[in-house]
């Protein structure tokens, strides 16, 4: 699924109709020291109960897609959500 790279909507700062630049929100580096990854690690040792909850019996097909959306004139950022969840990958473009 394609999605221009350049969007005019409303900015709610500037309280504008302005173009807007168009990014994908995409997840950061995980810490290698938190506290779930420390918990998991300990669990697999032998040290305490399952490390994670049961599987479900069902998943949730596909993940929203956050769009991050840059204003042209006061370069402030906002957020964007994708009404449905897609199985699609999504491509700014």
């Amino acid at each position: 699924m394609k999605v221009p790279d350049k969007i005019r909507t409303n900015c709610p700062s500037c309280n504008k109709h302005t173009t807007h630049n168009v990014k994908l929100n995409r997840k950061g580096k995980e810490r290698s020291m938190n506290q779930g990854r420390r918990k998991f690690e300990a669990v697999k040792r032998g040290y305490g109960g399952m490390p994670r909850t049961p599987k479900k019996p069902c998943y949730k097909i596909g993940k929203r897609t956050v769009l991050v959306l840059e204003c042209g004139e006061c370069k402030k950022k906002h957020q964007k959500l994708f009404a449905a969840r897609t199985k699609k990958t999504v491509e700014v473009g």
